[in-house]
């Protein structure tokens, strides 16, 4: 268990990542698929305007933080409204 609570002894998925967005009610969190990254895998059902992004890596199973979203989906716009390219 971490300070969330959520038990990631088998990992982590959807299930989740929607406790870790209960938890981080501060932040939207959205995951982008590596194969596809145009598609949104998960999107928390925050309001908040701090938003926390991750890509999933299908190789590795693990997820990557992201920092610069426009930079990392080699994107000139992204709509903060629907976070859409």
């Amino acid at each position: 268990m971490n300070a969330s609570g959520v038990d990631l002894s088998n990992g982590g998925a959807f299930e989740e990542f929607q406790q870790f967005q209960q938890y981080l009610s501060d932040y939207k969190i959205i995951v982008f698929d590596g194969f596809y990254p145009d598609r949104v895998m998960f999107s928390g059902n925050s309001l908040s305007a701090k938003k926390l992004y991750l890509l999933y890596n299908w190789d590795s199973g693990h997820y990557n933080g992201i920092t610069k979203l426009k930079a990392a989906m080699a994107k000139k716009y992204i709509c903060n409204g629907c976070d859409a390219f």
